[in-house]
């Protein structure tokens, strides 16, 4: 539970995990890199991303036996990789056809020297930061004694009611762009009905719910900016509002966007109604390196 003594907490077991981790994550961009300049498709990355935390995950879960609580450390492994594995296989999927993304495209275009080395520069390393920063919630997690209490039960049930409208809104979504006669159009329907971003919705509350499940036992709590970041990420840096600029244009997304809520499900509002849901502005659909895009 939170606030157990920190002298319980294996501080230096878990000191001597982060190199590992570190070389873990180095290890797996590395591959990545040398697969996206061999294919001249950066993009792949997108695919890394949910991989990687698997990655981290697995390499903590395996680092922490003998110091951590084994079902805490089960549950975050499980958590985990069942996002992680979901998200990389809907992105590859997504990616098929081995043309590059139009995003990389754009920003390799004005790259001083080699573009290959500059997307190592301005892509693979700062995302490697990120995904450890955002990780540390689950390295620590791992860590942590004690059992398993109704703060980790209610991070459970978080992640569950993320982990749904995620993978239920990249559903409605490609099944939307499959077809033919809702091209040029905007989707309205299913959970795009109440949030114009449910799978950012989904991504964000879902690693507000691994935080709960690394908050239960002390000094878990101590990483609330690495679930802060991610959501600020997908909510207020890259996710939703690069989405909605590349929307913005399309006809209908303005009657959509004074409609529909911008992240938290909210029922539509109707003309004229004013926006009561807190998390009002633009949005659009597309995924940037770090945490994912997907787009209309």
């Amino acid at each position: 539970m939170p606030g157990s003594a920190l002298s319980v907490f294996p501080l230096e077991a878990f000191l001597a995990s982060l190199p590992w981790v570190a070389a873990g994550l180095l290890a797996l961009l590395a591959l990545t890199f040398a697969i996206a300049v061999r294919q001249s498709r950066h993009s792949v990355i997108d695919t890394v991303w949910g991989l990687g935390f698997v990655v981290v995950a697995a390499i903590s879960w395996l680092l922490s036996a003998g110091h951590g609580d084994g079902g805490r450390r089960l549950l975050l492994l499980a958590l985990v990789a069942v996002w992680g594995i979901r998200l990389a296989v809907h992105i590859g999927l997504r990616a098929r056809g081995g043309h590059e993304d139009p995003r990389y495209v754009d920003m390799l275009s004005s790259a001083p020297g080699s573009r290959n080395v500059y997307a190592l520069r301005r892509v693979y390393l700062p995302q490697s930061v990120v995904l450890f920063f955002v990780s540390l919630t689950v390295q620590v997690g791992m860590f942590g004694t004690g059992s398993l209490g109704w703060l980790a039960l209610a991070g459970v049930l978080l992640w569950i009611v993320g982990f749904a409208f995620e993978t239920v809104g990249d559903w409605q979504l490609a099944k939307f762009k499959d077809d033919p006669s809702k091209r040029g159009t905007v989707l309205n329907t299913g959970l795009w009905r109440y949030t114009r971003h449910p799978n950012y919705f989904g991504d964000a509350a879902v690693w507000a719910g691994l935080f709960l499940v690394a908050a239960d036992s002390w000094p878990g709590v101590l990483t609330i900016l690495s679930p802060a970041l991610m959501i600020w990420t997908l909510a207020g840096k890259t996710g939703k509002p690069l989405t909605e600029k590349a929307m913005s244009a399309r006809p209908g997304y303005k009657e959509y966007v004074e409609s529909t809520s911008g992240f938290l499900p909210w029922p539509p509002r109707k003309p004229g109604e004013p926006d009561n849901s807190g998390n009002s502005g633009n949005s659009g659909k597309s995924r940037p390196s770090g945490p994912r895009t997907s787009g209309h």
